[in-house]
């Protein structure tokens, strides 16, 4: 199995200086390469204290310079916030200068905040993104892009430097809903999946996206990989008691960041499906309800329960590659650094053990 890690440079409640967030967090992602982990990544936000990375390649660029082979994630870029034959450009060049480590990770994006900020209709997102990610993923292929969609144009344009080896099998996308999930399969790309449904639910939809990517593709997709909040302690009351105190702060600077309690998703063309948080979290009870069951997906435990949860994830939808973030919701650092080591140093080599999913559990049907 795939294992990499994440920093996400959250400060709620502006506890501290921006900067000494980037300083601590920035402590985690240098010591990634020499722990062992295969990958290292961010995701992009803006405009708010829930994840203070506003340019992901930025970020990537400056670790490619740190480092010499871990590979470099974006979890992920948001396409419809940005001009996509600048994302390829910079795609290209992080490329590039990292010598072929990028793994490319897209999303459409949910934060009102955000699309309010950059002045792009939310209820556009589904075909902006889709159209995005065809501008982006062909230009990445053939160096060159010529676009008339819908929404989208692009006179034809050379990328330059030129891409250098294919995306094909590197490029996955973070989809929420099924309508993302379809999209995704019909264009070749894998899933990232992060712990937030019923398994049952998750199951089925990644069934969905496997039919539709087989159909589209007359191939296998590649197996998703998986993203968690993750905390490891050699106490399990430890652990327990850690983990809902900092996994429960970040399900609640989730429900801020995305104003899940507030009904506007329902009625914005593309979101419906994430409108029925709005109703979860406003039932009876729904709101400690639905932070209990976000905290209880989660990967937390002594090493031994949390290879056990991981090895169940991989039971559960055929991933192999799991990213661990390991600070959050303001965790002091040194919480944060314990938890990463001992995750390194005893639940990361028993995943890297473990045969190429397809060899252990098979072909899902």
């Amino acid at each position: 199995m795939h294992v990499g890690m994440s920093v996400i440079f959250q400060n709620p409640g502006e506890r501290l200086p921006d900067q000494e967030v980037y300083r601590r967090d920035l402590s985690l992602a240098l010591q990634a390469e020499h722990l062992g982990f295969e990958s290292v990544w961010s995701v992009e936000h803006h405009f708010t204290d829930y994840t203070m990375c506003p340019d992901v390649f930025q970020f990537l660029t400056y670790m490619a310079a740190k480092t010499e082979h871990i590979q470099l994630g974006s979890m992920v870029c948001v396409l419809p916030w940005h001009d996509p034959i600048r994302v390829a450009e910079q795609i290209s060049m992080l490329d590039n200068l990292s010598d072929g480590r990028v793994i490319l990770g897209m999303g459409r994006g949910t934060g009102r905040v955000e699309f309010e900020g950059f002045d792009v209709e939310m209820g556009t997102a589904r075909l902006r993104f889709k159209e995005s990610t065809e501008i982006v993923l062909t230009a990445l292929e053939q160096g060159w892009v010529e676009y008339e969609g819908e929404l989208l144009h692009q006179a034809r344009r050379d990328i330059r430097p030129r891409p250098i080896r294919t995306f094909r099998g590197r490029t996955y996308a973070a989809a929420v809903s099924p309508d993302s999930a379809k999209i995704m399969a019909e264009l070749g790309v894998g899933i990232l999946v992060i712990p937030q449904k019923p398994w049952s639910a998750v199951r089925q939809e990644l069934q969905d996206y496997r039919d539709v990517y087989r159909a589209a593709n007359g191939s296998e997709p590649p197996p998703p990989y998986c993203a968690g909040w993750t905390f490891v302690d050699e106490s399990a009351d430890r652990a327990e008691t850690l983990a809902r105190e900092y996994i429960g702060g970040y399900w609640d600077s989730v429900v801020e960041h995305y104003e899940f309690n507030e009904p506007h998703l329902k009625d914005t063309p593309g979101y419906e499906h994430h409108g029925l948080m709005y109703d979860r979290l406003t039932a009876p009870g729904g709101a400690e309800k639905m932070a209990e069951f976000f905290v209880g997906l989660q990967l937390w435990g002594t090493p031994d329960q949390v290879t056990e949860k991981i090895i169940t994830l991989q039971n559960e939808m055929y991933m192999d590659g799991y990213m661990g973030v390991f600070s959050f919701a303001g965790m002091p650092i040194e919480d944060a650094d314990r938890s990463m080591k001992l995750f390194a140093r005893t639940v990361m080599p028993e995943l890297q053990a473990l045969p190429a999913v397809h060899d252990r559990l098979g072909v899902p049907a």
